[in-house]
């Protein structure tokens, strides 16, 4: 309450009531579930809308065992020793297994296994 309301009564102090207080506080709490449950509604529509706008600019790289792949170089070496002309690929290697959708294991074409897995973001399929 502030001064003023002490010495002027407004409507607010006049047609006070403790019951009507208490009641008035615990009505929000009653709606608490209710609002949990819009806000996780809202929450879950717009995560397929982000998840819609998403994939819709992704594009699938279908890389399967066997085939020839090229690698980023500049994430085969990332001390950054290779100098501006070099060439942005390297390889071909050739994909020995899956370990996950878009986890490669490489091996080099004689057959020997590289020591790292790479994601298909940093491969490019080679064409012969």
């Amino acid at each position: 309450m502030i001064p003023v309301e002490i010495g002027v009564q407004s409507p607010r102090v006049v047609h006070f009531t403790e019951h009507n207080n208490e009641e008035g506080l615990r009505c929000p709490l009653d709606l608490v579930e209710e609002l949990r449950d819009k806000a996780a509604i809202r929450v879950a529509a717009y995560q397929q809308r982000v998840s819609r706008y998403y994939n819709k600019r992704v594009s699938p790289r279908p890389l399967r065992q066997g085939d020839l792949v090229l690698r980023n170089s500049v994430v085969a070496d990332p001390t950054g020793t290779r100098g501006k002309l070099a060439p942005t690929w390297e390889g071909p290697y050739r994909i020995k297994r899956v370990l996950h959708p878009g986890t490669f294991k490489l091996e080099t074409l004689g057959g020997r296994e590289i020591a790292r897995a790479w994601n298909a973001e940093h491969l490019r399929k080679y064409y012969q």
